[in-house]
């Protein structure tokens, strides 16, 4: 047995590639993009290192040109939930029990494939199955994904270190062991990185994982788990169960051996998980760990000394990249009416440039929305507008899904602060714009902070000192994830922790060491080196 101590260096996040005209990786990912078109895959359940083929199946199609199968996916029912449940439960041992360091090169290795030979693989499979353009695909299913990966071995090693102190003739050790179970992951469909996340960092602490894809990313997160298993983690710890939400929820969360549940997704969802929690409480081993990122309306406020030409830019981006659907996209702005004149004519001349359409033309700034119920559900939000009399559509508006389902960027005009579309998740291309008297600011941040239910990501626009840090202050549990003279949106592993509290989560912060410490149960042990042989203390001796 080695009795060396180990040591991981602070890692640097991943260099994000400019996909240059005439670059290698530009080449690359063309040519990935083309071959992956022209090549449908069929992808298994993946359970204790084998493949699982059911008769269920389901296809995979390009959300910007819904006519394109990418290929099949096989859908997991009861019966692979239940065999998955046995295979984390058989793996957990010789898992847990594995030396740190050697958990640690599994994931170190992972990053390294997927930043070098798998890089335009993933890449390509993000832009079309999530509609992504590059740079979005580049620095969500490489860099970020990458970044977790190193940093939360780094974080794990940190965390290992943390020992309590000692007195004369004692030797205190605390021991960071796996939860007493399994770990169930829900991921989301908009970052491929968060799927890997969420799944590989409770397994970094020892723990085995039942990972369940959101079915509209099962391409780029199944070629995830095949990184995972080339890097060498063995059968069983991370378990690919792409299936419907009710079976995972009646099969893995009500299992008595499940003992931490990480979630990314709507607030819906994760209130119907926290409920059949508490209603299945009594049958778990031990009390389930429940971290989770949730819903979010984010939000940019401007104040009256704020550089327009920097507003302009943050709300075009934090609000339009991706097509809003990112967990910290913007979609309500505060602007006083000083800055409005000007700032409408900006936003107007800078959205009328942005062009829209397939992923393999690389000089779309925007692709298309996720799937046809999302397109529905943003659709409805823009017919509500046009009909009420409390706001207006003031840029775009349009929807067309008859080849893709594809929505323009869109601004409103909100005549209240409590708008609907202030109010309410949308998740697309929508922002909506509140207009407030510049002698209102202090009235207009009690309402940005009041609003909605949720508290995620917000930005804050201003010059003036004074003023940042009374809007920093008005808007303390606002949000988790806080900006100054910035968008929103951007979070990067090692520099900006991520996560919101009230209706967007528990704040647990993914890219920390917050986030690894749910993940361990702690065992303290205390060690007395010569034992206490007297039963008396001295204050029994009479004088």
């Amino acid at each position: 047995m080695n009795n060396a101590y180990f040591q991981i260096k602070l890692p640097e996040n991943e260099p994000v590639k400019g996909y240059l005209p005439g670059s290698p990786e530009k080449a690359a990912l063309k040519a990935e993009l083309v071959r992956q078109l022209a090549n449908p895959v069929e992808i298994p359940i993946i359970i204790g290192g084998k493949e699982i083929r059911t008769e269920n199946k389901a296809k995979m199609i390009c959300p910007h040109d819904h006519q394109k199968v990418l290929g099949e996916y096989h859908v997991a029912g009861e019966k692979e939930l239940l065999m998955a449940i046995e295979a984390a439960e058989a793996a957990k041992e010789e898992w847990e029990n594995m030396p740190w360091e050697h958990r640690a090169t599994i994931f170190l290795k992972a990053a390294d494939l997927l930043t070098g030979k798998y890089r335009a693989k993933l890449a390509a499979a993000c832009m079309l199955g999530q509609s992504k353009n590059p740079y979005q695909a580049e620095i969500d299913a490489i860099c970020e994904l990458a970044d977790f990966l190193r940093f939360n071995t780094y974080y794990v090693q940190e965390i290992y270190k943390q020992q309590p102190a000692n007195s004369n003739g004692v030797w205190n050790r605390v021991e960071y062991r796996a939860l007493d179970g399994f770990v169930a992951a829900i991921t989301p469909f908009n970052f491929t990185a968060i799927g890997g996340n969420l799944a590989s960092a409770p397994a970094m602490a020892g723990n085995t994982v039942l990972w369940k894809p959101s079915t509209t990313s099962v391409l780029s997160n199944y070629y995830v788990m095949q990184i995972f298993m080339e890097a060498g983690l063995p059968a069983g710890v991370i378990n690919f169960v792409p299936c419907r939400g009710v079976d995972f929820g009646k099969v893995v969360v009500s299992h008595p051996k499940m003992a931490g549940f990480h979630f990314t997704g709507s607030t819906g969802v994760f209130n119907g998980i926290w409920n059949q929690v508490g209603g299945n409480i009594e049958k778990y081993v031990t009390y389930p760990r429940l971290v989770g990122e949730t819903g979010g309306k984010d939000f940019i406020f401007a104040h009256e000394s704020a550089d327009i030409e920097a507003l302009t830019c943050a709300i075009v981006l934090g609000s339009f990249e991706y097509q809003g659907q990112k967990c910290s996209a913007a979609s309500r702005a505060y602007i006083p009416e000083s800055l409005w004149g000007e700032l409408k004519g900006r936003l107007e001349n800078e959205i009328k440039k942005i062009k829209m359409g397939n992923v393999c033309d690389f000089t779309n700034l925007m692709n298309a929305v996720i799937d046809q119920k999302s397109f529905k559900n943003i659709q409805t939000y823009l017919d509500y507008t046009k009909e009420s009399s409390d706001a207006e559509i003031i840029i775009g508006g349009g929807c067309d899904d008859s080849v893709g389902y594809f929505v323009e960027p869109t601004v409103i005009l909100a005549k209240t602060p409590t708008f609907k579309t202030m109010v309410e998740e949308i998740f697309g291309p929508v922002m909506t714009i509140y207009v407030y008297p510049n002698d209102k600011f202090e009235a207009t941040l009690i309402d940005c902070d009041t609003a909605t239910i949720y508290g995620l990501t917000g930005a804050i626009f201003a010059q003036d000192r004074s003023a940042v840090i009374k809007m920093t202050k008005a808007l303390d549990h606002a949000a988790g994830n806080f900006y100054i003279n910035d968008k929103p949106t951007g979070a990067v592993v090692g520099q900006q922790p991520f996560g919101g509290s009230r209706g967007s989560g528990t704040n647990d912060k993914a890219g920390s060491a917050i986030n690894l410490y749910r993940w361990m149960s702690q065992r303290t042990i205390k060690e007395t080196l010569v034992p206490r042989t007297e039963v008396s203390y001295p204050y029994m001796i009479e004088e």
